[in-house]
């Protein structure tokens, strides 16, 4: 193995920067005069990765998404990387959102992502390691390729590559 390189496919989020997003978004709709007296509220639950977005009414929901995600645009978090549920009705006559950050990639994305590998022809062996993809090769050039060529492609999720060695 001393003599085989590899690096790991992964699909994570810095939740650092998420909190980072959720309190410039909260600073933002508190300083904002259409979000005056409403009952807009942002909840960030770290151990179930989601994100609770609280409002009104669709519209100011609405409006509070496109202010994460500009805030998640400048902070460097990938847009890919939330999965919207459907809005429903809350107490008080408000709606909510629950917006799942993803952790790890899920089984059916990393059999997408080998057999890509696998098709393209690269030198390189891809195996599936619980929610993360290694991909090994002889040749640290055939996983630069092969890094350029998964950056190329478009699996519908964030991607990082790590532990490249």
């Amino acid at each position: 193995m001393a003599d085989q390189s590899s690096f790991d496919v992964v699909s994570e989020v810095n939740m650092q920067e998420m909190k980072n997003v959720v309190d410039q978004a909260t600073k933002e709709i508190k300083q904002r005069f259409d979000f005056k007296d409403s009952k807009t509220e942002l909840t960030l639950k770290e151990k179930e990765k989601e994100l609770v977005v609280l409002s009104d009414d669709e519209y100011k929901l609405n409006a509070v998404i496109e202010i994460i995600k500009t805030k998640c645009v400048k902070r460097g978090v990938s847009l890919k990387a939330f999965e919207y549920g459907k809005i429903e009705e809350a107490l008080g006559a408000t709606v909510r959102q629950v917006i799942k950050i993803q952790s790890g990639i899920s089984s059916e994305k990393a059999k997408e992502i080998t057999k890509a590998v696998k098709e393209s022809k690269i030198k390189v062996q891809a195996q599936i390691q619980g929610e993360q993809v290694r991909v090994i090769s002889k040749s640290k050039d055939d996983l630069q390729t092969a890094i350029a060529f998964l950056k190329g492609k478009d699996f519908g999720i964030d991607l990082q590559f790590t532990n490249y060695r």
